[in-house]
């Protein structure tokens, strides 16, 4: 008789050993960062001189408004853009362009212009030859024209192709665009 009572006192206690060891594992979640700030820098190809514009939002969304929110202004010729994507609302700034260059297969920054006389042409791909667009060249019609440049951070793991409607938008900045 007590060793039909102990085997009933185990019993939930053997249940529930053996159900803890059969729990899955959950997959680690790729934390989202907080994206507070985006610059350009342009070099002028004829005389080397740097532009650089930004967008910062400290707080990030909501909260606050930008600290910075340049108007980019370029005279006509041929630029190097590159681009920074920080977070600057912890010290020290994490920059993580770097996390989005050895992520690229997963991202993609597109450059979008209404009215201004500027076009962009990546200057690089990422292991399946789709283009990143932290390095680009720019091009400045002879026009003075004003418009916006919009530039979108996508995060497409998994499904990229080089389209804008696909994945997430990271960060959305449309900046007023000046060329003389």
């Amino acid at each position: 008789m007590k060793k039909i009572t102990y085997l009933f006192i185990l019993l939930p206690f053997l249940i529930s050993i053996n159900s803890c060891k059969n729990e899955e594992t959950p997959d680690p979640v790729n934390e989202e960062e907080l994206i507070t700030s985006v610059v350009l820098s342009f070099e002028n190809n004829a005389d080397l001189s740097t532009s650089t514009f930004a967008f910062r939002d400290i707080d990030g969304p909501g909260g606050d408004a930008p600290s910075e929110f340049d108007t980019i202004r370029l005279n006509n010729g041929y630029y190097h853009l590159t681009v920074s994507i920080l977070n600057e609302s912890v010290s020290p700034a994490l920059d993580l362009t770097a996390e989005i260059d050895e992520e690229s297969t997963d991202h993609q920054l597109f450059y979008t212009v209404d009215g201004a006389d500027i076009t962009f042409d990546y200057n690089d791909t990422d292991a399946n030859g789709l283009p990143i667009g932290l390095d680009m060249n720019v091009a400045v019609g002879p026009s003075s024209s004003t418009g916006t440049v919009t530039v979108v951070l996508k995060h497409q793991p998994g499904i990229k192709d080089g389209s804008i409607s696909t994945g997430e938008s990271d960060v959305e900045v449309t900046f007023v665009t000046e060329t003389n």
